[in-house]
């Protein structure tokens, strides 16, 4: 029963965007909020030139540690969030707070609600 309240918590999200710096620096931002997996100091890999490169870490989103600050990227980014209903709204509040946020599209279940975001510099 404890896993599965864990996994309430838990947001999925996926970056695709041009620079492993971008995702690193959004990754950043959501590490200082909440903790993340066992990758969580590892940086962006970056991938072949030519091909699609998506980024993707799982963050606990139980309360937030620390409120993060305008942040700047170098290009836009597309992020992609996956989790509960709450959870999910409550990162994309987060990213609020240091991004530009444009909603690009939602899908929403029962248990689960998926978000397509465009972030961008402030």
């Amino acid at each position: 029963m404890a896993s599965q309240e864990r996994s309430a918590t838990q947001v999925v999200v996926a970056l695709n965007g041009h620079s492993k710096e971008d995702a690193d620096t959004v990754f950043g931002v959501l590490r200082a909020c909440y903790p993340s997996g066992p990758a969580s100091g590892a940086p962006p890999r970056e991938e072949a030139d030519g091909h699609p490169t998506v980024w993707s870490a799982t963050f606990e989103v139980a309360g937030v540690r620390q409120e993060p600050t305008p942040t700047p990227l170098g290009a836009p980014l597309t992020a992609d969030l996956q989790g509960g209903p709450r959870q999910v709204e409550q990162l994309r509040d987060v990213l609020a707070t240091a991004f530009v946020v444009r909603d690009e599209g939602r899908m929403a279940g029962d248990q689960e609600r998926e978000l397509r975001l465009r972030l961008e510099s402030r």
